[in-house]
């Protein structure tokens, strides 16, 4: 089984939901603005370094409160221009206007970006607080999705939560409100970082089960220190796997026996997922090159195995 980028027509931006919906599994990476000259640098070196790999596209994050709003459009075009690579970009509704917004979308046409990623966002300061709605924004991710696909020829991909959005009741509420962003327009999902399998096979399951064929794309993201697993916990709002979490509490005051764990178990996880058929892997790099190439190479030769 082959996974990569088809090939798409010199100087076109292809589709990403098309590219899901192709027939072969996607790969993709994902990566945050910079906020110093030295987090730059660092971007800069993991995409020259996981370029070479021909991901199907990478996806530039945006900062809670759109605090890295100019950043992440003015790479997202610096990556469309610059590189081989197709780029899609986050965009968030917290503290923007509806007309803030369409400036955002507007400047993403201009540079040629077809691809973005609609998510609500978390408020600025506090994840876990209080999310409150512009006075002249959008409410919901439903909404910022249709906001996006009226704004032009744009391919809009949603977040998904394996576990559950932490504001959601529960998990029956959580997957309602995902295919209500489905049905608004989404062409494809990724969901938050997934450390079982398990998980992310029960959220596909029941939004099949419930009607909705939008392809979900699982997050991945390789445990190389055990800070990841707490600044994980915070990212998704689902605790970390007790039996995993166990497996790195023994080797603990061992750094390299903690990232050893952490691509052998990232591995398993993605060869699994591939072997369930999942439409695509997404891997959160944490603008770091080297963890993902290990894994990404190691599942592209069990692929051909």
């Amino acid at each position: 089984m082959a996974l990569g980028l088809p090939s798409v027509l010199p100087g076109s931006q292809p589709s990403i939901g098309e590219l899901i919906r192709a027939g072969q599994p996607t790969f993709s990476f994902e990566f945050f603005p910079p906020k110093t000259p030295a987090g730059e640098q660092l971007l800069w070196q993991a995409i020259r370094e996981l370029e070479p790999l021909r991901p199907s596209f990478v996806s530039i994050t945006y900062g809670a409160g759109g605090t890295t709003r100019d950043t992440t459009v003015d790479l997202t075009e610096r990556i469309a221009t610059e590189t081989t690579l197709l780029p899609m970009a986050h965009l968030t509704a917290v503290d923007h206007s509806v007309a803030e917004l369409r400036n955002v979308i507007g400047r993403l046409a201009g540079a040629g970006v077809r691809n973005v990623l609609a998510v609500r966002g978390d408020p600025p300061g506090d994840p876990t607080g209080e999310w409150v709605a512009h006075p002249q924004g959008v409410h919901y991710a439903e909404d910022l999705v249709r906001l996006v696909r009226e704004s032009g020829d744009f391919s809009v991909g949603v977040a998904a939560f394996p576990y559950k959005h932490p504001r959601s009741p529960d998990i029956a509420t959580d997957t309602r409100y995902f295919i209500r962003k489905c049905r608004a327009g989404a062409d494809f999902a990724i969901t938050q970082m997934v450390f079982d399998a398990d998980d992310y096979l029960r959220l596909r399951d029941r939004v099949a089960a419930a009607g909705c064929d939008t392809p979900i794309l699982p997050g991945v993201m390789p445990v190389t220190k055990l800070a990841t697993i707490e600044r994980s916990e915070q990212l998704s709002g689902a605790p970390f796997p007790p039996a995993l979490a166990a497996q790195f509490a023994q080797v603990a005051d061992d750094a390299d026996a903690v990232r050893r764990l952490g691509i052998d178990q990232a591995n398993q996880l993605c060869q699994r997922l591939i072997d369930e058929g999942v439409p695509g892997l997404h891997f959160i790099t944490m603008n770091r090159s080297t963890a993902t190439r290990e894994v990404w190479l190691n599942v592209a030769a069990g692929t051909r195995a």
